[in-house]
């Protein structure tokens, strides 16, 4: 049995592995690298699949989001015809976000493009998006729904079954049981697991007793979160000082989960009375469709959020959430020059309508921009936090003269602690823990801990590229 590295090695985004089983060849999760114009001009998404995708049987997805998903047209388009399973919420997700994906990419091209003729394009050459719309659309019918805990058997060889992560809605981890040779091994793929006892989804799942190789993500592997109560301290002095400045309140967020949970704990802070009365602008179709989703699956949902959705619907005087819809209305937001607290995609600020929020407020000293999530090297977002006093957007040189608050405490990843205690599950050691999903850093300081901890001597970080047989 062999399994490749061929993505979030050494990084947060691309997540993608191979394994080899007997006869059979598939891949855990099929994602994009998003590291900002560093993806583009290493042209890795690309060029990333360095096998003949026609000889892939089948993919297995972790979750929606597209550093776990994003790649899948392009396997699509590159030959590949297999069945890809993921849990019905994840379908669901992935049928709004990979078509915008493509939206995305079709126009940024046409951008580029469109700058090239003029002869004011960049260093980075983007000449065709990685996949069309169409092309995301066919990618669809590929799908295949398995239930939460339904053991299901996906060859002669091999069997899945997937447990809830508490990432983000539909969000799973892997248990796989494959044979070869007459022998049965198991593996298990963390994917994404989220913080325990946070609103809106269940708490990820505990783990299975014993595994032969098992795949951890490590992205907050190297820290702890914020208590939740400093998180909502540093959201409130947020909401305070944009009301005494009357300024506006700009919150890029993931349009899938990250978005969800902010609109609930908003709701729930003007619940308790520490913030005033708010309309609250969701300006992402994507969100909209995602928030939708998220209603017509109430059975994922935790007992506090399904209690504040009611306490909303009976109180529409203190929380209105609006959803905006095209492009001119989203336009018109920014007409609106204090009051409004606006959530927008993209989470790490490198694409979708949030560019436009943040170039009309960022050089406005009375607003303030709350970064509530991850943010990659290199996007626009990583350097707003480390600092940044200019940065570009549409090519444009943009003051930064609006506050910026970081609010670590909303990761919808586990902390050291969290995923410490969730790999504890484990009755005894895997034979083989790989380190993955993290910054190379954040990634050796977590097998570092896992050794020390737990005493896992085997634990590590593998290479980009690395192949081992198991």
């Amino acid at each position: 049995m062999r399994i490749g590295f061929l993505g979030a090695a050494g990084e947060v985004t691309g997540s993608c592995s191979l394994v080899e089983a007997g006869s059979r060849r598939f891949l855990v999760d099929c994602g994009m690298f998003q590291g900002g114009r560093e993806a583009y001009t290493k042209n890795v998404n690309a060029l990333n699949f360095d096998f003949d995708v026609r000889e892939i049987d089948f993919v297995l997805i972790t979750h929606a989001h597209i550093d776990h998903s994003g790649l899948l047209p392009r396997l699509i388009v590159m030959g590949f015809r297999g069945p890809i399973y993921a849990t019905p919420a994840t379908v669901d997700l992935l049928k709004i976000l990979l078509p915008d994906s493509a939206h995305i990419q079709e126009k940024e091209s046409e951008w580029q493009l469109r700058h090239q003729r003029r002869g004011k394009a960049s260093r980075f050459r983007i000449t065709q998006p990685l996949y069309t719309v169409e092309q995301a659309m066919t990618t669809l019918r590929y799908l295949v729904p398995v239930p939460f805990g339904t053991e299901t058997r996906v060859s002669e060889n091999i069997c899945i079954c997937f447990h809830e992560a508490g990432h983000i809605l539909g969000s799973s981890w892997i248990e796989i049981t494959a044979s070869e040779d007459k022998k049965n091994r198991k593996l298990v793929f963390s994917g994404d697991l989220g913080m325990p006892n946070r609103p809106v989804i269940h708490d990820p799942e505990k783990v299975i007793p014993e595994a032969d190789l098992l795949l951890v993500e490590s992205t907050y592997g190297n820290r702890c979160h914020r208590p939740m109560e400093e998180t909502e301290d540093e959201i409130v002095s947020a909401f305070e000082r944009v009301r005494e400045t009357q300024g506006n309140l700009i919150i890029p967020s993931f349009a899938v989960g990250r978005t969800q949970e902010i609109i609930y704990i908003l709701a729930d802070l003007v619940r308790r009375k520490r913030i005033e009365p708010l309309a609250i602008y969701v300006d992402s179709p994507m969100a909209s469709s995602a928030t939708r989703i998220t209603l017509e699956h109430p059975e994922l949902l935790d007992d506090e959020t399904l209690e504040l959705h009611r306490w909303v619907e009976k109180h529409p005087d203190q929380v209105r959430v609006e959803f905006v819809g095209n492009a001119e209305q989203s336009k018109r937001l920014n007409e609106i020059r204090n009051g409004a607290v606006i959530i927008s995609a993209s989470g790490m600020c490198d694409a979708g309508r949030i560019k436009y929020h943040l170039r009309e407020n960022l050089p406005r000293g009375e607003c303030c921009i709350l970064i509530t999530g991850f943010q990659a090297s290199g996007t626009l977002g990583r350097r707003l936090v480390d600092g940044a006093k200019l940065v570009r957007i549409f090519g444009e040189p943009i003051p930064v003269r609006a506050r910026i608050y970081t609010v670590g405490g909303l990761s919808a990843h586990a902390d050291q602690p969290a995923l410490i205690d969730w790999l504890r599950g484990f009755r005894k050691p895997p034979k083989l823990t790989f380190v993955v999903h993290g910054e190379s850093s954040a990634s050796r300081a977590f097998a570092a801990t896992i050794q020390e901890k737990l005493g896992w001597k085997n634990a590590r970080s593998p290479e980009q590229g690395e192949f081992i047989t198991f």
